[in-house]
């Protein structure tokens, strides 16, 4: 029997506010639609924890005995990526200021993406589609949208129209948002806009002369909303109606409610039964900002190459970290804090290869593994608890500890059952992995590099300035880069 027959999960629903008991709509199966990547850039750590969160509720939903089928797209359309419908778009000014062709950019960076989440042992999703190749359902959209009367054809462009949707649906549902606040707020308009009222969204934009990604429609040649594409891609795959849709905090408005009022006005019912977010990550309490240097990428986290952290970090100690918070509460990210976490992890680590070790006491246990089975499982049934569920293992390290020193002992079927569970949660859930996050190999080879350093600095002050080149010139080789500074070298590895 699997093991959701069992368990009550509870997800918290932001269409609602509350935590609600799941129900599939289809009993055993899970849809879940994930929005995914603007692949112009080097994918963002927040992210990556977005991402992390939902690898970790994929793992769970699947533990649990269900089916899921789990859609994460890529956004390789040259459209507007933010909350207007005017400026440039970022693929393609990352093409022109490169001097490449857009779908190079586009190319770079799902590599890019796809590398990061490997080495961070992520679960690839059952589909993962593209924008582009899904014009032809955005098109489609857009016309039952027009057909329905809930859309409108402006020279070239084709706008939703927010005020006629919320006569009879709600706009703002998600977000909380009132639609004579946003219209009273928004901007004035101009006279040269072709919008009826401000807060209409564009479903289809006629392209200038000057823009490159662009297809044919039957109102011109251009290129569609953002909010669309999410639309086509999530109700191909998983239907009109379906289970979960996540994403980042920030995606709650407007995308997210607009990508309600699109379905609705597309078909007359809600799409979605469970609405969830992951909230945001922050770097030494600030707003992470590549203009004012708080910024770190997930690979420099990974090869040192940075001036924020002390040294470098492995992959599942970086996971662990971010495992350590609610996936909806805001996650600090600081040198001190994945230090502490590092700590944890090989402690963690530790008890599991002791635990492999362990031997089997007598017919009676003096542990009460059932009990501490069900507070794991309380855990991530309480809308994926991933720290509580830590704070349960470091409660199974203690047995471990306990049963090595011969003070408590475990019979042979409950032994075989904790192994597997302490291995389930471990490495099936939170997604861990010894071999990606060997810290203790990570440091040997951190050892080894700090004695050839004190060796180069003993030849440099000798004069042998020879033997200090083939000692910089030989680990460069190996991919690890000498850094002289005031405080010392440093090295970072590539």
């Amino acid at each position: 029997m699997p093991l959701y027959k069992t368990q009550e999960l509870k997800i918290y629903n932001s269409l609602s506010g509350e935590k609600e008991v799941f129900t599939p709509i289809h009993e055993g199966n899970v849809g879940m639609y994930v929005c995914g990547p603007t692949v112009y850039s080097n994918v963002h750590l927040g992210n990556v924890r977005t991402f992390m969160s939902f690898d970790m509720i994929y793992r769970y939903l699947r533990h649990l005995g269900y089916k899921v089928r789990y859609v994460r797209n890529i956004t390789d359309v040259g459209h507007i990526v933010d909350d207007v419908d005017d400026g440039e778009d970022k693929i393609a000014k990352k093409a022109r200021v490169e001097k490449v062709e857009p779908m190079e950019i586009v190319q770079r960076y799902t590599v890019d993406f796809h590398e990061i989440l490997r080495a961070f042992n992520f679960l690839p999703p059952s589909i993962e589609p593209t924008a582009t190749g899904h014009i032809i359902e955005q098109i489609q959209i857009v016309q039952k949208i027009l057909d329905s009367g809930y859309a409108y054809e402006s020279n070239g462009s084709v706008y939703f129209d927010v005020v006629k949707f919320n006569e009879k649906y709600h706009y703002g549902q998600l977000s909380g948002r009132n639609i004579d606040d946003m219209l009273s707020n928004s901007r004035d308009l101009d006279g040269q806009s072709d919008k009826k009222n401000a807060p209409d969204f564009a479903l289809w934009k006629k392209a200038d002369p000057h823009h490159i990604m662009r297809w044919p429609s039957p109102w011109s040649d251009g290129f569609p909303g953002w909010h669309l594409e999410c639309t086509a891609m999530s109700t191909k795959y998983l239907g009109e109606h379906f289970d979960i849709h996540g994403g980042g905090m920030d995606l709650k408005f407007p995308h997210h409610e607009c990508e309600i009022a699109q379905n609705e006005a597309a078909t007359g019912k809600p799409p979605v039964n469970y609405w969830m977010h992951a909230n945001m990550l922050t770097l030494n309490g600030k707003k992470m900002s590549k203009s004012t240097g708080n910024n770190i990428l997930p690979g420099e986290i990974l090869s040192g190459d940075n001036t924020i952290l002390s040294k470098a970090f492995t992959a599942s100690v970086t996971r662990f970290f971010m495992m350590q918070a609610h996936y909806r509460s805001i996650l600090d990210f600081s040198d001190d804090a994945i230090v502490a976490a590092e700590k944890g992890y090989n402690r963690l680590m530790e008890a599991l290869t002791l635990l492999g070790e362990l031997q089997a006491g007598k017919n009676v246990s003096t542990l009460d593994i059932a009990s501490w089975k069900k507070a794991c499982y309380d855990a991530m049934d309480d809308d994926f608890n991933s720290p509580i569920l830590i704070a349960q293992l470091f409660e199974g390290v203690r047995f471990v500890n306990l049963i090595n020193d011969g003070r408590e002992s475990l019979n042979a079927s409950d032994l075989e059952e904790f192994i597997k569970l302490m291995n389930a949660f471990v490495f099936d859930i939170l997604g861990l992995d010894t071999e990606k996050g060997d810290s203790g190999t990570l440091g040997k080879l951190e050892n080894v590099v700090n004695m050839l350093i004190q060796m180069r600095n003993q030849a440099r002050a000798n004069k042998d300035f020879a033997m200090s080149d083939q000692i910089r010139d030989q680990l460069l080789d190996l991919g690890i880069q000498l850094k002289d500074g005031k405080e010392g070298t440093t090295f970072s590895i590539s």
